[in-house]
């Protein structure tokens, strides 16, 4: 029995927009975590003594903001790393609740789905 599935032309180019996106993400996670290594001046020592009052009191919440802001983008890299995965076994595209092909729109904007509207409407 044939399986739907998307054609090797569709995985090809839903793979270059998935390493498109790893690439950026991998370099905004780089961004978080050279930000959280900070020492925590970033330039401001020439500033209103007023914005230094604040940056040294929000300091705490910025270093977990990042830590947060590192842990959702490393997952992300995560989910689309395992999109390439489904891409190499064609499985790439398919709802995993009811089999049926994920609408490529939807995989532009979330390339890292694994439920179709519907499956994910229904779970909701």
């Amino acid at each position: 029995m044939e399986t739907t599935r998307y054609s090797d032309k569709d995985l090809k180019y839903f793979k270059s927009l998935i390493e498109e996106k790893i690439e950026k993400a991998q370099n905004d996670l780089a961004l978080i975590k050279s930000a959280y290594m900070n020492d925590g001046n970033n330039g401001t020592e020439d500033t209103s003594p007023t914005f230094k009052a604040f940056e040294e009191g929000s300091q705490t919440m910025s270093k977990e903001a990042n830590t947060q802001l590192a842990i959702r983008q490393e997952k992300f890299i995560r989910d689309l790393k395992s999109a390439l995965i489904r891409i190499e076994n064609k499985t790439y595209g398919v709802c995993r609740e009811n089999g049926k092909l994920i609408n490529k729109k939807r995989l532009e904007l979330v390339p890292h789905a694994t439920l179709s509207i519907e499956a994910k409407n229904k779970m909701s």
